[in-house]
């Protein structure tokens, strides 16, 4: 058996899945799958997202989920409409609506974060 050719399934942790997965279907626009008593699956372009329940669970500064998009600004335009807030980072080097540069400027990336503190992002590359 290879792992290379079996399909991935990520999982996002909240304290409760049922109140989240409302955010994940209503703002990111996910289409939800199922719902049981342990998570809320959705398809996330072909993979299987499980929002799953984590009795006492906290978010982490790190980023769990991020979407390559073809154009940064117009997806955050999108998700601004629906009350996502972008993170600015004292001291990261991002513009004032919070995309962060990398040296040369091919690659672009913003953050924001989900109703639990999981940090999401938003990639465009070349």
């Amino acid at each position: 058996m290879s792992l290379t050719t079996a399909k991935a399934i990520t999982f996002v942790l909240t304290p409760d899945h049922k109140r989240a997965s409302a955010w994940y279907r209503d703002v990111l626009g996910l289409t939800p799958v199922s719902t049981d008593d342990f998570a809320a699956v959705f398809d996330l372009a072909g993979t299987t997202l499980r929002l799953t329940t984590v009795q006492g669970w906290q978010a982490g500064a790190h980023t769990v989920l991020g979407w390559a998009v073809p154009d940064i600004r117009a997806a955050m335009a999108a998700l601004k409409a629906k009350g996502v807030e972008f993170l600015v980072y004292p001291g990261f080097g991002q513009d004032a609506d919070g995309v962060w540069s990398a040296p040369g400027g091919a690659v672009k990336v913003c953050w924001f974060n989900d109703p639990d503190g999981n940090n999401l992002s938003l990639t465009e590359m070349p």
